[in-house]
């Protein structure tokens, strides 16, 4: 089956500017002085990088070194382009395994051996979280820069697991629970008799196993939308910094003083064993620190609810950018750093592209200040308060099936990228209880209009489309989902445009129904609201009273999807300058401010799936009239507003 899924456009290339020196256009590819500081070859700009005294520090440095040549930059135009190249120099150069070895033998040394264990991260995680130069976010380093988890944070895990059960088996609540004489018995607790004061099981450091870099690897967060005036606002703000990739750690654990009993380690290595699974560190919520026994499988969340197997082929999900380059800017009259996307199947992808929908179809229905409040409760936040969010998400096995087509014409000819896992969703221990079904119904009717609509990560408003020309890369635009659900019927695409008419309205008004039920209020989901100003230039991605979706099918052109050539056609382009070029209002834009599509096409085989915000003003209006006139009339169908 095929799914069509949605994404915003990148921030553009962080611009340089020209250092005092006049300079050739040039490329460089480190950050250093490549043949001499004079005024015909000066230096690219690296404030955090002596260009007469590039850091050079041995392989088997670890990260703290590199801190030493970081210092706030003189001008903040070149801080965040030096940063990506920073962090790429430290998690590319080092080699760590030699120290991490005798750390690892050290632990087996002082548990003994079979009180070691391994466990293995299946994605990232992030323990410790503390900021470095520039609020760069790091993981837990100890003294000497390595990277690990601390005992204290797997005690913690421990004791939380122990607490979770005696609650489940005695119905307490978290304070009395925390306090019992039964966590005491093995964690201590300075409230307890004497012989309770201090725990029966010493936790020691964990490290990973040797490796080059110990998993340490570097990550990336996006903050694309955020609440202003009580309004979705779209503004990505792309923030590198590391967490640790799929490393495994070696745990040790061993008898205190005050114990000589061995079933107290194996309960509280059991214990030990669960709370990893449920996840530490931070964004456990979204796919970060979770810990399984090596050799064991994947063991079925006990919240969990929804899987989804799928496949997405076009631009993929991306993470960080690898550094590349500088380069001169003639043109601009500037430097600009040059990275390469890294393609990874993210969880936080999927987390945050539900929560986008979410947002779209609740504006339609609810007022906007009660959306935020509802959206953080629902999906975690710190604005306007810290909450941890009722939705956990997951990826298994996620994995690059199909490298992407390399850059320029080297990979004109190459296949599409594709990348392959299983979405799980679950509930995190903050969920409501009391609201589990209406939860798990709006949850599901959320997974499947997010796979109806549009695709995810680079391109994921428009559908998969090959370049016809294949004259610049990307070759590949656009991202279409393919779902591996055939023996569930929910996940099965009707071939008629009638069918899924009536199947797409059926899980709106679910997705609607759990929603009033979770605000105490019927929804009356065929008087749509409108806070929202819509102009030719601005309008707000809600579904609601100036919304349309649509479904339709015609004849492909130029390698696109029917809705897709339409949208392309000359008729709804714009003169700028000698030629003419997208409209921005109609299909987004880049230069001059970035401005995501109003648009979003998803292409499941036999038809599209049409969605535009802002649809009662042009362009958008004469787009929507344009693929109407075109297309015939059991091939056009309204599908929202609702009847």
């Amino acid at each position: 089956m095929v799914f069509n899924r949605p994404n915003r456009p990148n921030k553009p290339s962080q611009a340089i500017k020209k250092p005092t020196q006049s300079a050739p256009k040039k490329v460089i590819t480190t950050g250093g002085n490549q043949g001499g500081n004079n005024s015909n070859n000066p230096p690219p700009p690296s404030p955090w990088l002596d260009p007469n005294n590039e850091p050079s520090p041995h392989e088997t440095a670890s990260f703290v070194e590199y801190l030493r040549w970081m210092r706030e930059p003189d001008r903040d135009n070149y801080k965040d382009g030096t940063k990506v190249q920073m962090l790429n120099m430290a998690t590319e150069r080092a080699n760590y395994r030699q120290r991490l070895t005798t750390l690892v033998k050290r632990t087996e040394l002082i548990a003994g051996k079979n009180n070691t264990f391994q466990v293995k991260c299946p994605w990232r995680i992030r323990v410790g979280g503390h900021r470095g130069p520039e609020s760069i976010l790091l993981p837990a380093f100890d003294a000497l820069g390595m990277p690990y988890l601390p005992s204290s944070t797997l005690r913690g895990a421990a004791r939380n697991q122990a607490i979770r059960e005696l609650i489940a088996e005695k119905k307490l609540d978290w304070k009395a629970a925390q306090n019992h004489p039964e966590i005491a018995k093995y964690f201590g607790s300075l409230e307890a008799q004497d012989k309770d004061k201090a725990g029966k099981v010493i936790f020691l450091d964990a490290y990973p196993l040797p490796s080059q870099g110990g998993g340490l690897a570097m990550d990336m967060a996006n903050n694309i939308w955020k609440w202003e005036d009580n309004s979705p606002g779209y503004s990505p703000n792309p923030n590198p910094f590391l967490s640790l990739k799929e490393p495994t750690f070696v745990i040790g654990l061993k008898l205190g003083t005050l114990s000589n009993d061995p079933k107290v380690l194996d309960k509280v290595k059991n214990w030990l064993i669960k709370g990893l699974q449920a996840g530490i560190g931070s964004q456990i919520n979204t796919g970060y620190g979770l810990l399984l026994k090596a050799g064991a499988g994947q063991p079925k969340q006990k919240q969990e609810f929804l899987r989804v197997e799928f496949a997405l082929e076009g631009q993929l999900i991306h993470g960080h950018q690898r550094f590349t380059q500088w380069q001169f800017n003639d043109r601009r009259q500037e430097w600009q750093m040059r990275g390469q996307p890294q393609a990874e199947v993210r969880p936080t992808a999927f987390k945050s592209m539900l929560r986008y929908w979410f947002r779209a179809f609740a504006l339609g229905v609810l007022e906007p200040s009660r959306v935020q409040t509802l959206e953080s409760e629902l999906f975690g936040g710190i604005n306007p308060t810290k909450q941890y969010g009722y939705l956990q998400v997951n990826i298994l096995d996620g994995r690059i099936a199909q490298k992407e087509p390399r850059p320029n014409y080297q990979g004109k000819n190459d296949p599409c990228g594709e990348q392959q896992g299983t979405l799980v969703l679950s509930f995190s221990p903050a969920a409501r209880t009391e609201q589990a079904q209406n939860l798990k119904t709006l949850f599901t009717a959320l997974t499947w209009l997010m796979f109806n609509l549009g695709g995810i990560g680079q391109g994921a408003r428009r559908p998969c489309y090959s370049r016809k020309t294949r004259e610049n890369a990307p070759w590949f635009r656009g991202s279409t989902f393919y779902i591996e659900e055939e023996d569930n019927k929910l996940w099965v695409a009707p071939e008629q445009i009638s069918a899924f008419k009536t199947q797409f309205q059926g899980q709106l008004k679910e997705f609607y129904r759990s929603l009033g039920a979770l605000v105490s209020q019927q929804l009356n989901y065929n008087r749509r609201r409108n806070d929202f100003p819509v102009s030719q230039q601005n309008w707000t991605d809600a579904v609601d009273a100036n919304c349309e979706i649509i479904i339709c099918n015609g004849k492909d052109k130029n390698d696109k999807p029917y809705a897709l050539s339409i949208l392309h056609s000359p008729q709804l382009k714009i003169q700028q300058g000698p030629r003419q070029d997208y409209d921005g209002n109609l299909c987004g834009k880049v230069a001059g401010g970035v401005k995501p599509s109003p648009v979003w096409i998803a292409d499941l085989g036999d038809y599209q799936v049409v969605t535009v915000f802002g649809a009662n003003q042009n362009p958008r209006r004469q787009y929507l009239e344009e693929l109407k006139r075109q297309t015939s009339a059991q091939n056009y169908v309204k599908v929202f507003p609702l009847p």
